[in-house]
């Protein structure tokens, strides 16, 4: 099953669940001025860095709105299936969702700028182009035929490539290789031979386990330690060049957000901004104790991937970046170019800043504690 039709498939059945589920749900509460949205996510329920991370948005929202707009956190699975989050707010059956764009993509490939691309922006940049460059508009242009207004709200940072119950020597290992991966890294991967299979992060623990899958994706040390992947892989590989970041987003009914006075609408805003730096922020934090825990602990084999690899992801990425953008529709097109424009920009001020820090730091004193 290619890409494009196993999204198509992934956004129906979400559809479906979303249209049943909107018969079922209390209806929101909208009294004495107060209003209550529910949040549909795409995470089991207080799940390190995204479940908690919708957690938090809630918490702020409602704190600092002193109560007049109040947000329920309904984890994957407790009204809607994890695939089914901005179907559930697109019909109308919840108010708000805090999924991944890239999820989504059937319905137009450009939601999975709002996520991440291949060799594209890290975390800040990311921020940088939604902020400051034309993200915002151009997400706002995107989301408006889908009646939903979003907001980046936590970012993962860096990923890992996965997990792999084999070593990669070559490119050539990589050939027909049951890979769990998501968003335009798939398609990377499927040039290169893999048999892609898309599944929620729940689902990967037990895929490894039986052998559906042979490898996989998830997040990075944090959260995969989390769901116990190396307990069924010890091949480790780090840097991925499929999500060099990867935006969660708040997405509101479009009709809800207008809805909002001014200052509420601010509040929004700002809790959303809080909390992606708060990820950023705590994704830094607990990546760095957990690959200690899985190198130490637990015996995992860190490496990157040889040379020949990366080359081989290098050419598969730009031929399929260039089919996907060539194959588009005017919109898609402003977004690519918007996007990977950032980058180029973002890239000649980096080579002579944070990248050549990097390498100085690493060569330089280690100040042992």
């Amino acid at each position: 099953m290619d890409r494009r039709s196993f999204l198509k498939g992934s956004a129906a059945a979400g559809a479906a669940a979303a249209a049943v589920a909107a018969s079922n749900f209390p209806a929101p509460a909208i009294a004495q001025g107060k209003i209550e949205w529910r949040m549909v996510t795409s995470w089991p329920k207080n799940f390190p860095g995204l479940g908690t991370a919708a957690e938090r948005i809630a918490e702020y929202i409602t704190t600092a709105s002193g109560g007049r707009l109040t947000v329920k956190v309904y984890a994957a699975g407790e009204l809607v299936p994890a695939f089914g989050a901005f179907d559930a707010v697109q019909q109308g059956a919840a108010e708000a969702f805090h999924s991944a764009a890239y999820y989504y993509g059937g319905k137009h490939p450009g939601f999975h700028f709002f996520t991440t691309a291949p060799y594209g922006l890290y975390a800040a940049e990311q921020y940088a182009w939604w902020t400051f460059g034309e993200g915002e508009k151009l997400q706002d242009e995107l989301y408006a035929g889908f009646g939903v207004k979003a907001f980046p709200a936590v970012n993962t940072c860096a990923q890992a490539c996965g997990w792999f119950a084999k070593e990669i020597n070559s490119p050539d290992d990589l050939k027909g290789l049951k890979f769990r991966t998501a968003g335009l890294n798939a398609e990377i991967f499927r040039q290169l031979g893999c048999n892609v299979v898309q599944l929620p992060g729940g689902d990967i623990f037990q895929a490894l386990q039986s052998g559906t899958v042979d490898a996989a994706d998830w997040v990075g040390p944090w959260n995969d330690l989390a769901f116990g992947l190396h307990r069924v892989a010890k091949n480790y590989y780090t840097p991925g060049i499929g999500e060099p970041s990867a935006t969660i987003e708040m997405g509101i009914g479009r009709k809800h957000w207008d809805a909002l006075p001014d200052d509420l609408k601010a509040i929004v805003r700002q809790a959303s901004a809080a909390c992606y730096q708060d990820g950023v922020a705590e994704f830094i934090t607990r990546n760095s104790a957990a690959l200690n825990t899985l190198i130490n602990e637990h015996g995992v084999k860190v490496a990157p991937f040889p040379d020949s690899v990366y080359s081989a992801l290098g050419q598969a990425a730009e031929s399929s970046m260039n089919d996907l953008r060539n194959n588009g529709d005017d919109l898609l097109k402003r977004i690519w170019a918007s996007y990977y424009g950032f980058r180029n920009n973002a890239m000649a001020w980096g080579q002579h800043a944070e990248q050549p820090y990097l390498n100085v730091r690493a060569a330089g004193p280690k100040f042992s504690v």
